[in-house]
Order: C-alpha cells, then structure tokens, then sequence
C-alpha cells in the first residue's frame, strides 16, 4: 500500500478519534497555564529546608509539601477535621489560596485518557495515538514529495484553500504532533500495564523511637542541602505515630528520613522507565513549561483543521477521480493501455486514446500500470506515465517497474508516451526509466518515446497524427481536459497595443472576484495565484482551455495577462473582443516550477513579445528590492513595448535595477534578445558567479536561441544552461 493511501484511509478511518484527543488535549493544555499564573514559582537555589521553616511557621497541621511542576508550591494540611490545599508564596510561607486540581470537568481528561470507556477506552486511544504516528509519517513523506525534497520544504504552497490549509499547518506543527504521539505511547505503556515503571516494593522503614524529641524539618541534613528545584514532593511524619518516617521525592528517587536522627534511613533510586516515562508526562502535557503547553494547545486544536481540510481534499479528489468507459475484459482486448497519473489528468488522455481506438474497431482495455501484463490476444500495448515530484513514479505505481521486470518480453510493441512539465529538471523522468526498462528487457516498440509539457492537448493530438500514421488507420485524438471549476471574471482596464506585424495585443486587467470561504475551501473559487502561474481561460463555443502566463499576483487585487491575437485563434479573439465589464470564465493552474524563489541574490529575466508577462509581475511584486535585470526582445518599440511605461515606472522605484532592450525591426535596436545577452557576457558572468537565478520566458525558437547564447556566455566558467538547470537556477515558460 502506498504512503498516499495509508495517509488517507488512517486519515479517514481514526480521524474521528484523533479530533476527540486532539481538542481534548488542547483543552487540557489550559491547566499548565492557569497554574503558571496561580502562584509565583519558588526560586530554583532555595533549600526545601528553609521552605518547610516558612510552611510550617504559616501553615497548622502540614502533611505534605508539593513542587508543582509549573515551580508553584502547595501545601496539603488539615484544618480540625478538614483536608486543605493551598497555594503559599515560597519567598515567607504565606497562603496565597486554595489550590484546584484542574479547571476543567473530570470527565475531559477521562474522554482524553480513556474515550470514557476505561480500560478497553485506553487501548482505543493508545491504538490513536499509533495510527497519529504513523499518519505524522505518511504526512512527511507525502510533503517532501509535493514540495520536491527538503530543499524546497519552506516553499511556496499552490492550490485550493483547503490543500494550502492543509500543507501549511503540517508544515508547522508536523513535529509536535509527531512529539505528542510518541509520547502518549510511552505513557499509554505504562498505564496498560506493558512496561513496569517500579519493580521493586517500597522498603520497611520506620524511625527508631530513642525517646528524644524529633527533630524541626529545617534541621534535617538531607532537606539542607537539596535544593527546591530538585524537590518533588515531600510528606510530613504523622503527628500520632511516632515510628513514622519523612518521605521525600525527588528525579531521581525516593527517601526515608528518619524523624529523631534526621539520617537517611532507605533510598529508592528511579528506574530508566520511569525517568523515560516521567520525560514523556513534561513533552505530552507541557506541566513544567506553560510556553510549551500553549505550543501543545494549538497543535491539538490543529487536528480538527487537519481533519477538516483533508476530508474536503478526500472529497475535491473522489470527485475528480477518473472512470474509464468501455474497458473491454482484458482476455479479449487486442490493445492496451497501462497508466501511472498522480493528480488525475493522465487518466484522461488514456480515455481519449481509448475512444479512439475503439471506434477504429479495436477491443481495448486500460487499467494502472502496476498490472502491466500481456495476453495471447494483445497486439499494442500503451503506457501513459506521468511523473512525480524529482522524478519519482506516482503513489500507485511506485513498485510498477519491480513488477514489469518479472513479465517475460513478448513481440508485442509496448509505446511509452511521458506526461510531465520541462520546468522541473526530471522532466518526464519515470516515463524514461520505463522506457529504458522495457528495452533493456526486450520489449519491442511501435513508436519511440514522446514526453507530453503539461498536459498539452496540442501536442497529444501531433503524436496521435504521427500514431495513425504507424498503424495505418485513421485515428483523431481530440482531448477535451476535464476543466476544474470555474469563475467568472471581469474585465476593468485594457492598454491595446498594434503589434509590429499588425498582430492585435492587449494587457488585459480583471478583478479578483469576491468569494467566500466555502467556495475557497471545495475548490470552486479560484484559488491563489503568483505571477507565473497559468490562467486557463475557456472561450465561448469550446471545452478546451487556453493558458495564459500571469503578469500579477492575488496579493496584487486583480487578475493580469497580456494576449496577442493568433490566427485563427478561437480564444484570443475572444479575449482581444472583451470591453471593460465584459466577463469571461477561468480557473487557475499552479506553475510551481516556473515560481521565483525568495531571494536576495540577483535575479536575471530574459523575455520576448507577451512573454514578457510573467517577468513584469515578478518585478512588480518586488517590494525587498531584489536586485533584478531584464532582457527585453521586441520588434518595434513604438509598437510593441509591453509594459513599457511600467518598467520606466519600476526602474525609478528600485523594483527593476537595470533594463537591456533589443528591438529587431529597428535600423539600431540591438537585434535580438540573445544579442544583448552576448554583448553583457562580463555583466552576466558576474551575476551567475553571485548565485543568480535565471527565468526566460517566451516562444520555443526564442528560449532555444536564448540557451545557446548563455551557454556560450557561461562556458569560460565551465557552466552552461544544463547545469543551471540542474541546480534549479534556470527555469523556462514557453509557447
């Protein structure tokens, strides 16, 4: 079973039960609270000699001196006939009042301690507290592997409110709670009777009558010289019985004083399990440090926001999940499709490519790639693999390539198509590992690997041109994405330019539209967005979304792109045609890889035409001034200078520290971008020596000139365009 799906189903099964402990526990973080301000706390070098001077000067008919663990101290006596408890202040002995064992209703710590349904309830909540371990696990394992390895552990969390609400709070309290279940275990230990905390019997001891009077507790030896801060508890010889002893308690131990000779008459040293279990009472509770307690507080309280927010991701993803139709019985499929999808999305593909085939008359079945087989009536076998994280299979299918070893190579042609996104260096890395694994093993091919840039229906219906072609029949594959909700937003502002070939172009501003939490939360609203990310824009008359790179962020108040009219070109049209107050629907699609990091160290932008886009809104967003420099490559700066005034604007503000421009139409503009870059090799060899990060963005043909150019730049330095990547420094957004 993957980590993904031990999260999930502990998450769904003892969630239930890990909010009653978890809110219990944080109610229960209130009495080291409310006792730290009780009382003042005795100072740590003060002898328990002196105190029991000052106790009993104050204090009639004292039994018992108590150390709090919040350092207060309360002293247990009788009053006549009546048992009292009270707090005194250490520095004279005055009572300062009565002392409570709790605020709270018994029946909290029982609902906490036990699920009010006492020993069986005690193993229930020691059985939570192991599923919250292993849940704490599952949840590491599964963060590291979305934010892409310890590296990027604090960065920057896309997606719904619920899945940001969600990871962020992990992020945060993750140890703690890790903490909290650990310790629980060690305490439930005990309590369930597994580990004897003290296996030896309290010793027989009792003071040798010798007819003198006994002697004051301030003149014992053994109180002189121990200090409060070591004291736990100590219990006072009984005024009636004069065979009776001093009994003190300590870390470290238990001793018996006799009360005539003030010697120490027998010692009870702890054992290792009960200074373990004793460490894990202070982690669990938070009794000696309230400042912990209250860290303890929140992080119970965080369960039920955990729970919360993962039942409505549990919910989002069930929604989501795909259901592929017409699946032919596997004996009798002459195709078939084998799929590794982590979000979803390839499972969609898969069905596009099955409809296809199936309406070409072939008997097709798809199922996940970890059952990847072969039968007597297969003739092409298909493996759509999408790539996780740095590279990694997706959850199901982590074992895949252990499993696809074991099955013999036949002469049956097995095509990998790879799904993934160039930003990250791995790109399509496990599709490649399956394809080397196939060959390696024998495995014929019908058409050789083809790695699909983020979910590009374009691009998938180019390789099913090239696939018809291989198999001799007509095939069409027409993939419509399954869209995520949408919302309607409205356009206030557009700055029209003419474009040096005559092409229409507009920046284009939308309001963020107002939506409530709930909305937020199922995924319906659109979700949080940085400049660079994608906005998926579905045109009247068609299913298929375009994408648009973001030149703002949410932080900004508004929704900006910059949209050059295509030919033929369904959406930009439709786009181009909007007048303030016009509307049109979107969604948003996080663009992780492409994301500018938190940085003090240069920042080096490199743009051409309306890629320029989402390097504006990375400099508008620049409120700590980070040193950035932008490449800009135009054609005409009468004609196509986007942003232009904003840059000036930017330039005087220190959000942009130096601007290089290259205009190609004009007589003297510089030629382009990638000229400019060759004329700055000293400049731009010193900003890499610095630690710059490096974001391009725009046409292939341009990103590809732009590559050749820094690698000729950088190789004085034996660096080159790859390496950077491979350090996560240089990023592309192309189209």
């Amino acid at each position: 079973m993957s980590w993904k799906a031990i999260h999930r189903w502990l998450g769904l099964t003892v969630g239930t039960l890990a909010v009653v402990l978890g809110v219990t526990g944080a109610m229960l973080a209130i009495d080291p609270v409310q006792q730290a301000w009780q009382a003042p706390a005795a100072p740590g070098n003060l002898p328990v000699a002196t105190l029991v001077e000052r106790v009993t000067r104050n204090v009639q008919g004292v039994e018992e001196i108590r150390h709090m663990p919040s350092g207060a101290v309360v002293v247990f006596s009788f009053s006549g006939d009546q048992p009292q408890a009270s707090y005194v202040d250490p520095s004279d002995g005055r009572v300062l009042g009565p002392w409570q064992a709790t605020v709270l209703p018994r029946w909290v710590k029982n609902l906490h301690r036990s699920l009010l349904l006492g020993d069986a309830g005690r193993w229930g909540a020691a059985g939570t507290a192991l599923a919250m371990g292993v849940l704490c696990a599952s949840a590491l394992v599964l963060l590291l592997r979305r934010l892409g390895g310890w590296r990027r552990l604090a960065a920057r969390v896309r997606g719904s409110l619920a899945q940001r609400i969600h990871v962020v709070t992990g992020r945060v309290v993750l140890g703690v709670l890790c903490l909290t279940s650990l310790t629980a275990l060690t305490m439930s230990a005990s309590t369930l009777g597994l580990v004897a905390l003290d296996t030896a019997a309290e010793p027989e001891v009792l003071s040798v009558v010798t007819g003198q009077p006994a002697l004051p507790g301030a003149q014992l030896p053994a109180l002189q010289g121990l200090a409060v801060q070591d004291l736990r508890r100590l219990n006072f010889p009984g005024a009636t019985d004069p065979e009776d002893t001093w009994k003190l308690a300590t870390a470290q131990g238990q001793a018996w004083i006799d009360q005539y000779t003030g010697q120490v008459s027998a010692n009870k040293d702890a054992t290792f399990a009960q200074r373990v279990n004793d460490l894990a009472v202070v982690l669990h509770t938070g009794e000696s440090a309230w400042v912990w307690a209250v860290v303890l507080g929140l992080a119970g309280a965080s369960v039920l926001l955990f729970w919360w927010s993962g039942l409505v991701i549990w919910w989002q993803a069930r929604r989501l999940a795909p259901h592929i139709t017409g699946n032919a019985p596997l004996a009798q499929a002459d195709v078939l499709i084998f799929v590794a999808s982590e979000g979803g999305s390839t499972w969609g593909f898969a069905q596009t490519l099955q409809n296809a085939l199936s309406q070409g008359g072939h008997r097709v079945h798809t199922s996940a790639l970890e059952n990847f087989c072969t039968t007597a009536a297969t003739r092409q076998v298909f493996v759509l693999a999408a790539t996780y994280g740095e590279g990694q299979a997706p959850a199901h299918a982590s074992h895949a390539l252990a499993h696809m070893a074991k099955c013999q190579a036949s002469a049956v042609p097995v095509t990998v198509l790879g799904f993934g996104d160039r930003q990250f260096p791995a790109f399509c890395a496990f599709a490649v590992a399956v394809d080397r694994a196939l060959r390696a093993q024998g495995w014929p091919e019908l058409l050789p690997l083809e790695c699909i840039h983020q979910q590009s229906g374009q691009q998938f219906a180019r390789w099913g041109e090239v696939l018809a072609q291989a198999l001799g029949e007509p095939l069409v594959l027409a993939h419509v994405p399954r869209v995520p909700p949408t919302v309607a937003l409205s356009l206030t502002a557009r700055r029209d330019y003419a474009g040096a070939n005559g092409e229409a172009t507009a920046i284009l501003r939308f309001a963020w539209p107002a939506q409530g939490v709930g909305a937020r939360l199922s995924g319906r609203g659109l979700a949080r967005f940085a400049a660079g990310d994608l906005v998926g824009i579905v045109p009247p008359g068609s299913a298929v979304p375009r994408f648009y790179s973001l030149a703002s962020g949410w932080e900004d108040g508004f929704l900006e792109m910059c949209v050059r009219q295509m030919p033929g070109g369904l959406c930009s049209a439709h786009l181009l045609g909007l007048q303030p107050g016009d509307t049109t629907t979107a969604f948003i699609r996080a663009n992780p890889g492409f994301a500018l990091p938190r940085t003090r160290r240069p920042v080096l932008l490199i743009g051409a035409g309306t890629g320029v886009a989402p390097l504006a809104g990375f400099i508008r967003r620049n409120d700590r001034h980070t040193p950035m420099h932008l490449y800009f490559g135009g054609r005409d700066p009468a004609r196509d200078f986007y942003f232009g005034p904003d840059m000036q604007r930017w330039l005087a503000e220190g959000r942009l520290a130096t601007l290089q421009t290259a205009f190609s139409r004009m007589p003297d503009g510089g030629g382009y971008v990638q000229d400019a870059l060759r004329r700055d090799a000293e400049r731009l060899r010193d900003w890499v020596t610095q630690g710059a990060i490096v974001r391009v963005c725009g046409s292939r043909a341009m990103a590809q000139g732009v590559a050749e150019a820094l690698d000729g730049v950088l190789a004085p330095m034996q660096l080159s365009v790859a390496k950077l990547k491979a350090q996560e420094r240089y990023a592309e957004d192309v189209f």
